[in-house]
């Protein structure tokens, strides 16, 4: 892949940030996505790859925009499997809560691993943790390995949960092993992210939550050198069938990081839609807004924040072709 494209595709998730972001608060969680999933569409037209959609918005027949096989980019460049989620956290948004991304994920195609739309059990960390987590051990024995890795007690270790009713009996087991819980809202991308960075306080990730977010946090991880393991949780005989349309025939296998995300090479960039533990969203005064963004990539480990102030009288549609 092109290293140039790591700028482009920031360009593309601050344009979806800057357009979600006018609905915060609002109550119109619809509306925000379709803002972000527009924008993000008219600057992946300016960009040069050759883009495939593997995780997206659902299929041609579902969704608008964005849908899984479509192409992307001006069809120049390299040919790349794309993973996006236009706004991470449309709930977030229409609530005014935090952590709300856009995100982007690419990798050379064929390399990303094509979830269907579904729940997935995951569990993640950072660095330090890498090779001590097991997602079929009882909770107390990764929390006990995790706090090793880390060099602290379970009692301080953090874990970062999804608030669902699903996961009442992982709480019980966290709150039993002694350690603490980061609830999150909506956005498990921004959850699995916050295990490799220690300014965020999160030590682990536990539970389900979407498989295409799986994907996307996948990449993040392996760029940050982080871990991920997952498990595909369908509940119907239909998400059944449709795990082995897209290829997956062992539906309960344990999805390691070469399975989520292979090669060598990955790039993911996000940008804050609504203030974050790791990111702030977007910030409007006058005819100025401000961005922040992370953009990494795996083949060189580099990772960048981005600042941004952009003029929105001069592209008004957060576009500059």
């Amino acid at each position: 892949m092109e290293r140039s494209l790591t700028m482009e595709l920031v360009r593309v998730t601050e344009a979806a940030a800057l357009s979600s972001a006018r609905w915060m608060g609002r109550g119109k969680k619809d509306e925000a996505d379709d803002a972000a999933t527009t924008a993000m569409r008219d600057v992946f037209d300016t960009v040069p790859m050759r883009g495939t959609v593997v995780i997206g918005e659902g299929e041609m027949d579902e969704a608008p925009m964005l849908y899984i096989g479509e192409k992307l980019g001006t069809g120049d460049g390299p040919e790349v499997d794309v993973a996006v989620d236009p706004l991470e956290g449309t709930n977030i948004v229409a609530n005014g809560m935090w952590n709300a991304l856009s995100v982007i994920a690419i990798a050379d195609r064929g390399n990303l691993l094509h979830a269907p739309d579904m729940y997935m059990k995951k569990i993640a960390v950072g660095p330090e943790a890498v090779g001590q987590i097991d997602i079929n051990a009882p909770v107390l024995d990764n929390l006990q390995a995790v706090a090793k890795a880390k060099g602290k007690d379970v009692e301080d270790v953090v874990v970062s949960v999804l608030q669902r009713e699903r996961h009442n009996e992982l709480v019980h087991d966290i709150r039993k092993a002694g350690a603490r819980i980061k609830f999150i809202q909506d956005g498990d991308v921004a959850g699995v992210i916050n295990t490799a960075f220690e300014s965020t306080g999160i030590d682990i990730y536990m539970g389900i939550g979407g498989a295409p977010e799986g994907v996307l946090s996948a990449v993040a991880l392996k760029c940050l050198g982080g871990e991920q393991q997952a498990q595909l949780t369908p509940e119907t005989k239909e998400q059944e069938d449709r795990c082995k349309k897209m290829g997956i025939e062992n539906i309960s296998q344990v999805l390691y990081m070469d399975d989520l995300v292979k090669g060598d090479d990955a790039i993911f960039a996000a940008t804050g839609v609504t203030d974050g533990e790791l990111l702030k969203g977007v910030h409007y005064k006058g005819i100025t807004a401000k961005t922040e963004s992370i953009v990494m990539r795996a083949k060189s480990g580099t990772v960048r924040f981005i600042a941004g102030e952009h003029n929105v009288k001069k592209k008004p549609k957060f576009v500059l072709k």
